[in-house]
């Protein structure tokens, strides 16, 4: 078996069998929590005093309550480190992406990281964490012990959460916002502006590692569990929450990545592609924060679309319960050429990036080719991959800084 092969069979057992785990876990204390409701983390335990303040800015604990009851950490950088007066920047919106929560803009140091980068550039920051992760675990009549909890996909991102953090951000702050989503955060952005949601309430999207045809990804580990149905077995076992997230792994990795001579980079070679710009040490950071759990039925959806190549809404397969959910026999398409012609997009993409596809990405183009010319910006990083956009020390200069240039445009 080959090197790369061995890493793909390591990083499928954490993912697949630590999930498995983590729910057997949970079912044994369901008996004695089936009437905890989880609420919103306090201020003292939160990603404002952890990750935030440490470095000198002031940070904000907010929290959404979204139209199906789940309750969403939000934190909000309202002045960069020299300070400034509140309240009259423009703000913006950072979307994290699958398995990651909002602490993906806070990995790098404060003059590489993109929250606060931005926040010394002048804006308003506000950093959404999704549904089931750790300080998202919130519902109004739910515990995350409760398969009910992890009923979702991302179109229930679309639904609710997306439009509920909007909102929120655009009654505090009296502004329309930008957006900057990576990963999942683009794909729910692009499906939603392809309904024509929200844009009432956006300046413009930055859009990096463009989630949207996932049909010719190159990602051995998300190719393989999708050809091979693994996300399906697991949910068809009853285990709704996709936790990839165990203390012994996390802790077994962490040792073996401090250990000399040993670059734990590679780790994420075989999901992400070959990343160009990644300091060894960020690894570490990396797992003492992610990945964060998402619904098993999120992971099928995904899955689907990297089997039919096709942006649709998650399917059922039973034609019955397609009816039930929307009114035909197939899922409904999101139509990509929907997106409106003059509404300012920040697309940009890796050449090495095994989830967001070149060739993808191309496909996406090719949706948006009637998109008026000053209104699309395309930047093609050949050397990055997945984690660049968030990770790499040098994607201030390469893209955080365009982005802001792009952002004052508009």
């Amino acid at each position: 078996m080959e090197v790369t092969d061995s890493v793909t069979c390591i990083i499928l057992l954490i993912l697949f069998c630590g999930s498995a785990a983590g729910n057997r876990k949970a079912l044994y204390s369901f008996k004695a929590q089936e009437n905890a409701i989880a609420m919103a983390p306090s201020s003292d335990n939160g990603i404002c005093k952890s990750m935030v303040e440490t470095h000198g800015y002031d940070c904000e604990e907010h929290t959404v309550t979204t139209q199906d009851g789940y309750i969403l950490s939000m934190q909000r950088i309202p002045v960069g480190r020299s300070g400034g007066t509140p309240g009259n920047r423009p703000p913006v919106l950072l979307q994290h992406g699958i398995l990651m929560d909002g602490i993906t803009w806070l990995l790098l140091p404060p003059e590489q990281s993109l929250a606060f980068v931005l926040s010394d550039n002048g804006y308003d920051v506000w950093i959404a964490n999704s549904r089931g992760t750790k300080y998202s675990k919130g519902h109004k009549s739910l515990s995350p012990n409760d398969p009910a909890y992890w009923d979702w996909s991302w179109d229930e991102l679309v639904a609710y959460d997306l439009p509920a953090t909007f909102q929120y951000v655009y009654d505090q702050t009296g502004q329309k916002l930008h957006y900057v989503g990576h990963s999942q955060g683009t794909l729910v952005a692009l499906a939603a502006l392809s309904k024509d949601q929200l844009l009432n309430m956006l300046r413009s999207a930055a859009l990096l590692c463009p989630i949207a045809y996932m049909g010719q990804m190159t990602s051995p580990l998300a190719k393989n569990a999708a050809d091979n149905f693994i996300a399906e077995a697991v949910y068809w076992l009853g285990l709704s929450e996709f936790d990839p997230r165990g203390d012994a792994v996390v802790n077994l990795l962490k040792d073996i990545c401090s250990k000399p001579g040993i670059d734990c980079t590679n780790l994420l070679t075989s999901f992400t592609g070959q990343n160009c710009c990644l300091n060894s040490s960020i690894v570490n950071i990396f797992l003492d924060h992610e990945p964060q759990p998402s619904a098993t039925k999120n992971m099928v959806h995904l899955a689907q679309m990297i089997r039919q190549g096709t942006i649709k809404m998650y399917d059922y397969i039973d034609e019955v319960e397609n009816m039930k959910h929307y009114g035909q026999a197939t899922p409904p398409a999101y139509n990509m050429t929907s997106i409106s012609n003059d509404f300012p997009v920040f697309l940009s993409y890796g050449g090495e990036d095994a989830l967001s596809d070149v060739n993808d990405v191309k496909l996406l183009l090719g949706s948006l080719k009637d998109h008026d010319g000053d209104k699309l910006v395309v930047q093609y990083r050949y050397d990055y991959a997945h984690a660049d956009y968030v990770m790499a020390e040098n994607a201030k200069q390469d893209v955080y800084d365009p982005l802001i240039a792009f952002f004052r445009l508009q």
